[in-house]
């Protein structure tokens, strides 16, 4: 049996949790946009409420924290892994929102890769926060930090590919920068995602 690590009444891990779920819905939305290129101003929509719901969640962390003298963990770490965690749906509604500002009107090949990893690196992190205030001797949630690092790295790989294909092959510089920004917000939702997981990985190692 898995064993408690850390108090049980603290409500930040069901916060972390919530927020979580959040994330991997955005990843998800966003993918779905980018396999299906259709309604994308009711896609963005969709995905402008899962980041309002996420701020929701983020806020009352934050005041959660100031409102408590009891805490799991630091607090300076805390407010780094939900504020962490709000830039990964931040910067994954910021791509959604582009479609709509730049009348996009198709996808590419390219976006649908990065978003793919993008939801594989979120699963991760809903698991990796779902077993945190589990952790006695735990290899399982470090094993899923240490995966979130790998797709970020195969994330930079696809970026960089990407772009030189963008360079190489788009005569069009306004479509050009278009595409660069689009995939450059995924690839930074993807880092932050590994922000997350250097903070998890801090967080396990102090206490084990």
């Amino acid at each position: 049996m898995l064993e408690r690590l850390f108090p049980r009444e603290a409500p930040f891990f069901d916060l972390f949790e919530r927020h979580a779920a959040r994330i991997v819905a955005a990843a998800k939305a966003f993918l779905a946009l980018a396999e299906h290129g259709d309604d994308f101003e009711k896609r963005a929509r969709e995905i402008k409420q899962i980041e309002s719901e996420a701020d929701s969640i983020t806020h009352q962390c934050v005041e959660a924290l100031y409102r408590t003298s009891r805490t799991p963990f630091g607090r300076d770490e805390i407010y780094r892994l939900v504020t962490r965690m709000d830039d990964i749906v931040d910067a994954i509604e910021a791509a959604a929102g582009r479609f709509t500002l730049y009348d996009i009107t198709r996808t590419t090949t390219e976006c649908r890769e990065l978003a793919n990893v993008l939801v594989r690196a979120t699963e991760q992190i809903e698991a990796a926060l779902g077993g945190l205030r589990y952790v006695r001797g735990d290899r399982g949630v470090l094993e899923r930090c240490i995966e979130i690092n790998r797709l970020e790295n195969e994330g930079d790989a696809l970026l960089s590919a990407a772009l030189g294909k963008l360079f190489r092959n788009e005569k069009d510089p306004i479509t050009l920068i278009k595409w660069k920004e689009i995939y450059e917000l995924l690839e930074q939702a993807t880092d932050r995602c590994e922000d997350v997981a250097n903070i998890i990985e801090s967080i396990i190692l102090q206490k084990s």
